[in-house]
């Protein structure tokens, strides 16, 4: 494993960096962490690399894995666990983010997206979250 990082623009578009897990295969970095601020990669998708003082820092997609990348941000603390749970049975893993109401979440390409996306909609409507797609694959 190795850290590789990607270079984004955040909320109040300044430069900003996340770093992430990766496996080295033979034709780039294959991500193994479920990213929070970058947007368009998941879970799996090999990436290219370009070496700037020692760092690895991604410069593409070289191969879609099919996962897709959701955020969902929480009104209420209470609600993060019990959604990582429910998500968890519904066959998406997810990861805590460093903010408490934050978490990111890889949807597999063998779930059906369309019982997610209604699940996460709901969740909007009831005001539980507000969620992003910041990674959708081609075949969703």
């Amino acid at each position: 494993m190795e850290k590789i990082i990607f270079e984004y623009k955040d909320a109040d578009d300044e430069y900003a960096l996340e770093s992430a897990w990766a496996v080295k295969t033979s034709d780039g970095y294959k991500l193994d962490n479920i990213l929070f601020y970058t947007l368009g990669y998941a879970l799996g998708d090999v990436v290219s690399v370009d070496e700037r003082n020692g760092e690895l820092y991604v410069t593409g997609l070289i191969e879609e894995s099919g996962h897709s990348t959701i955020r969902i941000l929480f009104n209420n603390t209470d609600d993060v666990q019990p959604t990582r749970n429910k998500l968890k049975e519904m066959g998406c893993d997810s990861e805590l983010s460093n903010i408490s109401i934050l978490i990111s979440v890889d949807v597999p390409s063998d779930i059906d997206y369309k019982i997610i996306k209604k699940y996460l909609y709901q969740g909007e409507v009831d005001g539980v979250w507000n969620y992003e797609e910041a990674c959708l694959a081609h075949e969703v």
